[in-house]
């Protein structure tokens, strides 16, 4: 393995038949190319989906509500649907048992100022639970609380881009910040896993809200966490069955599709896990249809070389080179040539990847990316294909006696 003449003339031989080398190492990349892409493009797509629903919890309900769009039970159609206080606290009551979080949201756009600095901002005045069902993570300071809930503090958590906005490189932490001619005091910094929209919020207590905006119990929509035990067909059951009641609750149409909507996580993961496993086997098939294709270039390539040095197979076993000798010589020039165009394509792929992630996100693919062990082993099987497909001809054609190798044409 390590003798040095071998390699040597292993080089040579490569360097003497550059057509052969190229077209040989060009099947090879090529299939590796194309592999890369596939697999980098479907891992975009991927993480496309991923990034679509980072923002909320994997197991969030969402309760809306809206006018109704047919008469029923005696009442006409174009009635208003509000939720409310008790409409919440019977959700909690009902279905104790398959709610792991709930919260209420209700909807507000002020005007924040600090100290000259004015901008405007979305509000969200929430439950404790809020934090959990929007997955916002805590920079500085803490959420809004329940004993906030319960004093109806003017108490608020805002964005990291809300501070940086209002406060440039100052800490936010403990000073009061005017809201639309309110002041309230700064208990907490968040960052989320969502766009920078989401850093541009602002949560207050729900019972803050509904005590300075209106003095009513209205809230403008219900989130909860379903119970994680539940299995994906539970917890569509479960919001299936939410839905009944509270058409009932509400005296609306079964069939009426405005006046409440129920939009579970559940059904949406279902369906972007079956897109998923859909395109990965797609990926899949095409995958291994061109590394297959590149197997079978490669091997046809092979016996066509063994075949074009049958020749000089004779003059070395008639020169008393040994069966093994050249057997070793055609398999490793097999493997050094797969091997490099095996990189050269995987670094290729990978640089094409990088130039056309800019382009790709405007066809919604983030991130297109591929594992580098993913591709390694697909060019390990294209080395082993190669080393095989130059090892069966070479075995063969060092069996052949001098005589006969030399009269091969």
């Amino acid at each position: 393995m390590f003798d040095l003449d071998l390699w040597r003339e292993i080089f040579q031989s490569m360097n003497k038949n550059r057509t052969r080398t190229l077209l040989s190492g060009f099947t090879v990349a090529f299939a590796i190319l194309l592999f890369t892409i596939l697999i980098g493009i479907a891992n975009g797509l991927g993480n496309t989906f991923q990034q679509g629903f980072a923002d909320d919890a994997i197991n969030a309900i969402f309760v809306r509500t809206g006018r109704t769009t047919k008469a029923y039970d005696g009442l006409q159609a174009g009635r208003r649907i509000q939720l409310k206080n008790e409409d919440f606290d019977y959700i909690n009551e009902e279905f104790k048992d398959k709610i792991q979080y709930s919260t209420v949201r209700i909807f507000k756009s002020v005007n924040a100022s600090y100290k000259g600095e004015k901008n405007n901002y979305s509000v969200r005045a929430v439950n404790p639970d809020h934090q959990f069902l929007e997955k916002t993570l805590i920079k500085d300071g803490r959420y809004i609380s329940l004993l906030d809930l319960n004093n109806k503090s003017k108490s608020i958590v805002i964005g990291r881009l809300v501070e940086e906005d209002l406060f440039s490189k100052e800490s936010a932490l403990g000073e009061f910040i005017n809201l639309s001619g309110i002041n309230y005091k700064v208990v907490g910094v968040f960052t989320d896993e969502g766009n920078d929209n989401e850093e541009r919020v602002i949560y207050m207590p729900a019972t803050t809200a509904q005590l300075l905006y209106g003095n009513n119990d209205y809230v403008d929509e219900i989130t909860l966490g379903y119970n994680p035990n539940l299995s994906v067909d539970e917890a569509i059951a479960f919001s299936n069955k939410l839905t009944k009641r509270l058409k009932d609750r509400f005296s609306v149409a079964p069939t009426d599709q405005s006046a409440v909507r129920v939009f579970n996580m559940a059904s949406q993961n279902k369906a972007v896990s079956q897109f998923q496993f859909a395109l990965g086997l797609i990926i899949i098939v095409i995958g291994l249809g061109t590394l297959i294709a590149g197997i079978v270039g490669i091997s046809n390539i092979m016996i066509f070389i063994v075949k074009e040095r049958t020749k000089e197979i004779g003059i070395r076993k008639a020169l008393g080179a040994p069966p093994r000798k050249i057997v070793s010589l055609i398999l490793l020039e097999s493997i050094i040539i797969t091997a490099i165009a095996g990189y050269l394509g995987l670094v290729l792929g990978v640089a094409i990847l990088e130039w056309a992630n800019p382009l790709l996100e405007d066809y919604f693919i983030k991130e297109a990316g591929v594992s580098t062990n993913i591709v390694v082993t697909a060019t390990i099987i294209l080395v082993l294909a190669g080393s095989l497909a130059g090892y069966l001809p070479a075995k063969k054609a060092s069996k052949i006696k001098p005589i006969v190798a030399l009269r091969n044409d």
